[in-house]
């Protein structure tokens, strides 16, 4: 019989655990009640120690000053004695992911709704100094809003996340399905924002194709390193084609196309992006001046102060007395940095097909 997992929230007076939401490399994430206000939020757990610290910090303090509709919600970050506790937007709606395999591809309208909320809300994101690196249909959420046709679409997860006062990205992160050429290449620094801009465009192609560009038929036979490297020589290589089965409009080729651009310097940019006629149509008549607003007047009223965040992290950094780091285990533990770089490989071996059914475990997506 198997033993239930300890409650990481045990007797904790603001937040109380429902269930298990998905779990991941560094952590798992819940859903959790919060008991003073009664709402339902998520909290991602991560083990203490000096080395997860430093990879959360750039996470948490970017997330923080991200507030807008199209982006999942800080909240605050917290300590128990086991593990950094980061409260976020609960998203009812689970992912993108599943939204599109459940369909298997999307029309071309709905494709279309939830690629204008994905710009919008990553041009707030680009324009507030923060770069994304993981932009993917797992980390986009969903929820639903009585009136809509569609659900609302959030980002997520900014684990990958850089900001413009930080160094310039130059470390293989995010994954590689949706990895932009210069990011496989990484032999210098590149633009995180047109990276971001390529996933986008692999994010688009996926909703309507129900397929990932650069993985050929062949490959999906294939396990692990061989899959891997199939599809990334077929990224350095811009092999990729718009299936002849599937109806797609003439604008909306063009768009992908623009998109899809090996070299950064002629992709289109988030400007030239809400400018095409495709994103334009039936776009709500004040989607283009949103960011404009949210920039002007943001509002950190009761969010958690930048002081309190890093006293936070500063007393994480502070292992539990069961973690590897107490018990003298540190030297065995991978140093973070790279694994996230190794973690490019991990996820091809693992990468789950649009068309079949998600692996279980990763819930409705918060990461």
């Amino acid at each position: 019989m198997n033993t239930p997992a300890p409650d990481p929230l045990k007797d904790h007076q603001r937040y109380a655990k429902v269930q298990p939401l998905s779990s991941g490399s560094f952590g798992f994430v819940h859903l959790c009640k919060d008991l003073v206000t009664g709402e339902l939020v998520a909290i991602k757990f991560l083990e203490r120690g000096e080395r997860v610290n430093k990879y959360v910090e750039t996470e948490v303090l970017n997330h923080r000053m991200l507030r807008h509709p199209h982006v999942i919600e800080f909240k605050e970050v917290f300590l128990t004695p086991e593990y950094i506790c980061i409260c976020m937007e609960y998203a009812s709606g689970g992912n993108l992911f599943g939204y599109v395999q459940r369909a298997v591809r999307l029309k071309e309208p709905a494709a279309r709704w939830f690629f204008q909320q994905l710009c919008i809300g990553l041009d707030y994101c680009h324009r507030r100094g923060v770069v994304n690196r993981d932009i993917k249909l797992e980390n986009t959420l969903l929820t639903m809003v009585p009136g809509l046709p569609l659900p609302l679409l959030k980002i997520c997860d900014f684990g990958y996340s850089k900001a413009h006062f930080m160094s310039a990205p130059k470390s293989k992160v995010g994954t590689l399905a949706y990895m932009a050429p210069e990011v496989i290449r990484a032999t210098d620094q590149y633009a995180g924002q047109a990276a971001d801009i390529w996933s986008c465009g692999v994010m688009l192609y996926v909703m309507l194709f129900g397929a990932y560009p650069f993985e050929s038929p062949h490959s999906r036979q294939q396990q692990g390193k061989a899959r891997m490297d199939s599809m990334m020589q077929r990224i350095l290589r811009m092999e990729w084609s718009i299936p002849a089965d599937v109806e797609v409009s003439p604008e909306c080729r063009d768009l992908l196309c623009k998109l899809l651009v090996g070299d950064p310097r002629h992709r289109l940019t988030m400007s030239q992006i809400q400018s095409h006629p495709w994103f334009l149509t039936n776009l709500p008549p004040d989607a283009l001046a949103m960011n404009d607003n949210f920039l002007a007047h943001t509002d950190y009223t009761g969010v958690q102060s930048v002081d309190d965040i890093t006293r936070v992290l500063e007393s994480a950094a502070i292992p539990a007395p069961t973690s590897r780091y107490a018990l003298g285990d540190e030297d065995n533990y991978e140093d973070l940095n790279a694994v996230i770089d190794d973690e490019v490989a991990d996820e091809m071996a693992n990468q789950r097909s649009v068309a079949r059914p998600a692996a279980a475990g990763h819930g409705n997506g918060h990461a």
